[in-house]
């Protein structure tokens, strides 16, 4: 009977070790997962986040801010806040997005776009490269030809 007490904890011990490995099994390949997913935003957006991180560390918090008064939440912004062309604005920032795709990078862009948040500008270039209108080169925006001419044809 000592033999088959025996074989059954070294049995249970066997199977405790097994559930061991199979957790950690479960673990690694969630962070695989999460790391996959990482590494296709990476080659979508960049190749190169290091230099986007130190562009935003340098750059000072109120001047990407504005001037625009401080409201509580929930509260709607008043006209004195909102810019004057109403609706037009989001135009216009999508025409100097378009007018700036010159070979510079997106962070180039958004720097020279003063006063507009990043993530419009980066929804603007969004907008143009699903449309056709910039394209991607060496992690450069080119604004391509026929974008131009009809930005001119337009004016």
């Amino acid at each position: 009977m000592a033999t088959l007490d025996e074989i059954t904890k070294e049995k249970e011990r066997v199977g405790e070790a097994l559930a061991r490995v199979d957790a950690q099994r479960n673990k690694l390949a969630d962070q695989l997962k999460e790391l996959e997913a990482a590494e296709r935003v990476l080659a979508r957006y960049g190749t190169d986040t290091r230099a986007a991180k130190t562009v935003s560390a340098r750059t000072p918090r109120t001047a990407t801010k504005g001037a625009a008064p401080a409201r509580g939440r929930g509260q709607r912004a008043t006209a004195a806040a909102k810019p004057t062309g109403g609706k037009h604005g989001s135009s216009n920032l999508s025409d100097r997005v378009l007018a700036l795709a010159t070979g510079k990078t997106q962070q180039e862009i958004a720097a020279a776009c003063k006063g507009a948040r990043a993530n419009h500008v980066g929804a603007a270039l969004s907008r143009h490269k699903r449309a056709g209108h910039i394209e991607e080169r060496d992690g450069k925006l080119y604004a391509t030809h026929s974008a131009g001419a009809e930005q001119h044809a337009a004016a």
